[in-house]
């Protein structure tokens, strides 16, 4: 996500290299190109060009430090102007302790249905609530058995009524059979509408104070760009929705709608989509946004998808394995297993510190480990448990047996001896401290 708007910026800070000290002269040739950059975005003129004042202005009023070059400040200044610009703290859902409610509005094709399950997903997850989810969009063929099908994905039920035909109806049942079946959690799923539907928004509106949701949140295709911005401010004007929720920001967005909503809509993003699986969201945190916009990673975010996935048990194991020299395959599987559950591997790696601008033009497929994973399987249970025997015809008969070339299994031996080198060394075997160094994470081979 990005890529395009990192390059341009980083570009523009490149100007700034080789001087001495910030004056006006170069920070306005730098700051040209940031303003252009942002427009590229997709961020309105108005927007940007209010921002790039606001940057120079601070940029100019601050002394150098004799430890930070002129490049290095204005990063800072930006990346500040930056986490301002998207909302500079997360915000939190609004959860009623005793029941709660969840409204979802937008857009058709905005991806309403799959959200509104991975949000029941997440809430049951982090706060242990008890979800159901409500079909009401009545409009649209299959819509009511997208919700049941992700629904089964993730052992939430849902709650329809195929003979009712109001929507506001359907949601009031709902809830007073979430209520009586002892949920604690209702996520209501809408059908999509358009802002200039006077019928569709007056709908929404009757379902809303139907049943006065404690939570109210409008999901917007994140590709869609400034016109998600525009559609944003015309929902508000009628629901007073208390967040937004961007989805697809995983594919080729420009970025211009999470980082002007904030701005010109005044209401905070509150979750990003990432991805199609259900666990594919993310609290949106503007000052870690701004980080890897930067380039400078977000090693909070990967650690915190690192101890989702963290079983403590299974790491004393690891360690006391890896103290004896004893880690092997099999349990080099079991860590690729728990990387794969954190998300896309190339998201997880641009997360990185210095890795986003390294892997910028590399194409990485979501599956990033089936090489390594075919080659490990093409060995014996005697080779994945004692890799120091695997000479070189057991390396010719594991790359046959894969699809690989000798090349690649010799480079897996040798970076798996590497790894195993590198996590002895650590205090704690465990799968938080390896993301931490995933700058050594095997290559993908093909």
């Amino acid at each position: 996500m990005f890529e395009n708007l990192s390059e341009k910026l980083e570009k523009a800070f490149s100007l700034l290299k080789g001087h001495g000290r910030i004056t006006e002269i170069n920070v306005a040739q730098t700051l040209k190109e940031v303003r252009r950059a942002l427009i590229d975005a997709d961020v309105s003129y108005q927007t940007a060009k209010k921002f790039v004042v606001d940057v120079k202005e601070k940029a100019l009023g601050k002394e150098v430090l004799t430890s930070i070059n002129p490049s290095q400040l204005m990063i800072k200044v930006v990346h500040d102007e930056l986490s301002q610009l998207m909302g500079s703290e997360a915000q939190d859902i609004n959860l009623d302790p005793k029941f709660t409610v969840v409204l979802i509005a937008g857009l058709q094709g905005s991806g309403k249905t799959t959200f509104s399950a991975k949000l029941a997903n997440y809430l049951r997850k982090k706060y242990t609530s008890k979800p159901l989810l409500i079909a009401c969009d009545v409009y649209r063929p299959a819509a009511i058995d997208q919700l049941e099908v992700v629904g089964q994905s993730i052992s939430v039920p849902v709650f329809k009524n195929l003979d009712e035909k109001d929507p506001v109806k359907i949601a009031q049942e709902g809830i007073a059979h979430a209520k009586k079946e002892g949920f604690n959690l209702a996520i209501v799923d809408t059908a999509g509408r358009l802002s200039v539907d006077e019928f569709m928004m007056k709908e929404i509106k009757s379902i809303k104070d139907a049943v006065s949701p404690s939570e109210i949140l409008f999901v917007v295709d994140a590709m869609t760009g400034q016109d998600a911005v525009n559609t944003a401010k015309a929902f508000n004007e009628v629901l007073d929705y208390d967040g937004v929720v961007l989805t697809k920001l995983d594919g080729d967005t420009r970025g211009g709608a999470a980082l002007t909503v904030k701005t010109e809509v005044n209401k905070s993003i509150k979750f990003i989509g990432t991805g199609e699986k259900m666990d594919a969201i993310d609290v949106f945190h503007p000052n870690r946004m701004a980080d890897r916009i930067l380039g400078m990673g977000d090693v909070v975010s990967l650690v915190e998808k690192a101890q989702e996935q963290f079983d403590e048990r299974e790491a004393r194991k690891m360690e006391r394995k890896m103290l004896k020299n004893q880690f092997n395959f099999n349990d080099f599987l079991k860590q690729i297993k728990q990387i794969k559950k954190m998300g896309n591997f190339k998201d997880l790696l641009g997360m990185i510190p210095g890795m986003g601008k390294a892997i910028r033009n590399i194409d990485i497929d979501d599956d990033a480990f089936k090489g390594i994973e075919s080659m490990i399987f093409s060995m014996t249970e005697e080779e994945r448990n004692n890799p120091k025997i695997i000479d070189y015809s057991r390396r010719k008969r594991i790359a046959g047996g894969s699809g690989s070339k000798v090349e690649d299994v010799n480079k897996l031996i040798k970076q798996f001896s590497q790894m195993g080198k590198m996590m002895k060394m650590m205090k704690s075997g465990g799968l938080e401290n390896m993301m931490k160094n995933l700058g050594g994470a095997p290559q993908n081979f093909k």
